[in-house]
């Protein structure tokens, strides 16, 4: 009972210095809303540079162009290879005669031209899809040693470039939303440390009546939750309706198809609940700190 009685009372204390100390709190809720809406854009763009990389990994393929005077044996050899090969998801045998057929509904004027020739000018290839773009480049170079293969091509430069600059973009966010959590718990730690100096008489009365260590800490780190959750509401917000209406504006994505954006729901809820728990939890952090490094309690 006891402890359930320090627990009520320190909630009831924490929300009474929340409106007594309100300048400070403002102050603290304003940092931790500034913070924390960063983080939000940080966690979309992240996420969204990461589902696309996804995608990316997903649809690009290595087209293998088979010599024209490639026997059957060697398209067996070619496909048990495949099999074994640690980097190759699946592969799919596409005939010149599927080659001519398809390119022939995409043009009238390649449907003339192939008419025209006696002989199909095409070859036979091999589309494989890989475990991981990363060794996409080394794959296709095992695929180009075979004597029966005519060329390996998989947009050899471009791919590179493009993986790069996804994988600099989402290690770059992730570090800015480390950066920021640290600076949001920095930030609470300073406005209430200059809460407990303005306190300072209460907590030696406290002291001197015998309030245990535990006691005079909980008001504070309640206070500290209790300003993290206020300062994560307008982001929140901005989350929600900004990405759900920066989604409907550019229709799902961005100057291409191949960059499109993760749907907002769930998605919107789950960042979210993630900025709840990180202004709650660096708040009561940030209290927890201030309280035992600049009181020594």
């Amino acid at each position: 009972m006891r402890a359930v009685r320090i627990l009520n009372r320190s909630i009831r204390d924490s929300f009474k210095s929340v409106f007594r100390n309100l300048s400070l709190s403002t102050a603290s809720i304003a940092c931790t809303t500034i913070t924390l809406i960063l983080v939000a854009i940080s966690l979309f763009l992240s996420y969204n540079v990461r589902e696309v990389t996804n995608t990316l990994e997903h649809e690009l393929t290595i087209v293998v162009y088979l010599k024209k005077e490639v026997t059957k044996e060697e398209k067996n050899k070619i496909e048990s290879d495949l099999k074994t090969m640690p980097n190759v998801d699946s592969y799919k045998i596409k005939t010149k005669d599927e080659w001519k057929a398809e390119m022939k509904k995409e043009s009238d004027t390649l449907e003339i031209t192939l008419e025209y020739l006696e002989e199909n000018p095409l070859l036979d290839s091999v589309i494989v899809t890989v475990k991981d773009v990363k060794d996409l480049k080394v794959t296709a170079e095992k695929i180009r040693q075979y004597d029966f293969v005519s060329s390996a091509e998989y947009g050899e430069g471009m791919v590179e470039n493009i993986i790069g600059i996804f994988d600099a973009v989402s290690i770059g966010t992730f570090g800015i939303v480390i950066a920021l959590v640290l600076v949001t718990a920095f930030l609470i730690s300073n406005t209430i440390k200059l809460t407990i100096f303005s306190r300072k008489t209460q907590i030696e009365i406290k002291r001197l009546v015998g309030a245990s260590n535990t006691a005079i800490k909980l008001p504070f780190i309640f206070e500290g939750f209790i300003l993290g959750i206020l300062g994560s509401i307008i982001p929140i917000i901005i989350s929600i309706y900004g990405y759900t209406v920066l989604y409907n504006q550019t229709g799902g994505y961005v100057f291409t198809k191949i960059i499109t954006l993760v749907r907002p729901f769930p998605f919107v809820f789950i960042v979210s609940g993630f900025l709840v728990l990180v202004g709650s939890c660096v708040g009561m952090l940030g209290s927890w700190r201030a309280v035992r490094k600049y009181l020594k309690i």
